[in-house]
């Protein structure tokens, strides 16, 4: 078969673990199902299920453009803010380009790279698993075409300041593209941070990336959105795969879109909690988290991450391991006793 040969080099994406009996902290899910209106709209939209989806989502980037404030024209919609990353690269990476984005940060980052045939450029964490903003303008060369930054970072749940990232775009050639991901933009409560609607405003060459998987629970409906320069938005429709986004899922991301009050009471439980586990494990050195998890470094450990991550899974407890560490996904009370539990278990 003609399948090209460099794929036997790409790094399979590896899912969080799964096991029918435990309680599962190892994706970053919220464990809450939609919220009842939701679900409620969801439902009647398989009534049309026969039809396809409107290919632009017209209503639903609208309604994004007004919640963002931003032109129609300026909205991108997807099929969960990992595809848009991927999109991305596609519009401006051919063989031989660099990709830039922070280590460890979200692992599909160096595969999109790869697909494209472009050069993967790893810049490594700070000594406090922060994203290092110098490191990256540091690592841009004439081949560079796109920069990755997450903002917190998945998975060491750490915050940029809008400090370090002002003295970072300006030093960022103007045409090169700087993502500005926010998949956890609605738990991060520093205050401190960059804001993607504002930075595209003063920067043409900025793109944000937010997504309905995380705060608004819509993991399984796979929808996301980017916005940014009429310009970028425009090619990244172009490479789009034709009608991904789902009717069920633009409806689900609409409905969720109109409820403020309660996604914020979701993320003010979630910040609680997060507020638990970080003070069990900041005497293993995690840092202070803006997201919906905690990361334990690996250099705290008496083990190995993956030992760790198979004696919680022992105490019916899964968490997602890193070489370089562990994610805990923080939810709600009930889940976060399980895992002060497990915690105590395996520790004792």
């Amino acid at each position: 078969m003609k399948i090209r040969p460099d794929l036997s080099q790409l790094p399979a994406y590896v899912p969080g673990a799964r096991k029918e009996t435990a309680v599962k902290l190892s994706s970053n899910e919220i464990a809450e199902g939609p919220l009842p209106s939701v679900k409620a709209a969801m439902a009647d939209s398989l009534d049309t299920i026969n039809r396809y989806p409107d290919m632009g989502a017209l209503d639903l980037r609208t309604a994004l453009a007004g919640h963002l404030g931003v032109g129609l024209e300026q909205v991108a919609v997807g099929t969960g803010s990992s595809a848009l990353c991927q999109q991305l690269v596609t519009i401006v990476a051919q063989p031989g380009d660099d990709i830039i984005f922070p280590w460890r940060s979200f692992e599909a980052y160096p595969i999109f790279a790869r697909i494209a045939g472009a050069n993967p450029v790893a810049v490594p964490l700070t000594a406090d698993h922060r994203v290092d903003l110098d490191g990256l303008a540091a690592a841009v060369t004439e081949r560079t075409k796109l920069i990755f930054v997450c903002n917190p970072n998945n998975p060491t749940a750490t915050t940029i300041t809008t400090e370090e990232w002002n003295r970072f775009i300006d030093s960022v050639p103007e045409d090169i593209i700087v993502v500005l991901d926010e998949a956890y933009f609605e738990y991060n409560l520093s205050g401190t941070s960059p804001v993607a609607t504002e930075e595209i405003v003063s920067h043409p060459n900025v793109v944000g990336l937010r997504t309905f998987s995380k705060a608004y629970g819509l993991a399984g409906a796979r929808v996301g959105y980017a916005f940014g320069a009429a310009e970028i938005i425009e090619a990244l429709n172009k490479v789009a795969v034709p009608f991904s986004v789902s009717s069920v899922a633009q409806t689900g991301a609409l409905a969720s879109l109109e409820l403020t009050e309660e996604l914020q009471q979701r993320v003010d439980t979630t910040a609680t909690q997060r507020t638990r586990v970080h003070e069990v494990l900041a005497p293993m050195g995690s840092p202070e988290s803006q997201t919906n998890f905690v990361w334990i470094p690996a250099e705290s450990l008496d083990s190995s991450p993956q030992e760790l991550a198979e004696k919680l899974a022992d105490n019916d407890l899964l968490v997602r391991a890193f070489p370089e560490g562990v994610r805990v996904t923080v939810t709600n009370a009930e889940e976060t006793d399980a895992f002060l539990r497990a915690w105590e278990a395996v520790r004792s």
